[in-house]
């Protein structure tokens, strides 16, 4: 599924998925995965929550997806995140990769965490 045309500049759009992997810069990673401004790195899952704390001041809002469907994420790991200041919004991965796109297109501050969508 292809997700947009915009021309993003430097940022690093989602531009594609499938059941396990996500489309950055032409290149499919395999999911789970962060992106942060300007770089795609290996993300653990909610069992990872390290990278997540470090984007603390660095992000406006952090964007999780659950994979193919909406799910709450572990208690635990939401009011960590909250305590570390994060902003945090909780969707399925497609919609976490839309949100994400229009978010960047706006030049706002966003990191998208996100599980497979399959």
């Amino acid at each position: 599924m292809r997700l947009s045309e915009i021309d993003f500049g430097a940022a690093l759009p989602v531009e594609g998925y499938g059941p396990d992997f996500f489309r950055i810069k032409g290149e499919a990673h395999p999911a789970p995965l962060l992106i942060v401004p300007g770089e795609v790195r290996d993300w653990g899952g909610y069992d990872d929550p390290a990278p997540l704390l470090a984007l603390a001041g660095q992000v406006d809002v952090l964007l999780i997806g659950t994979g193919g469907a909406i799910a709450h994420i572990p208690t635990d790991l939401r009011n960590i995140l909250e305590a570390a200041g994060l902003g945090v919004e909780i969707m399925d991965s497609p919609a976490a990769c839309r949100t994400y796109n229009v978010l960047l297109s706006e030049a706002r501050r966003v990191a998208l965490a996100v599980l497979p969508v399959g």
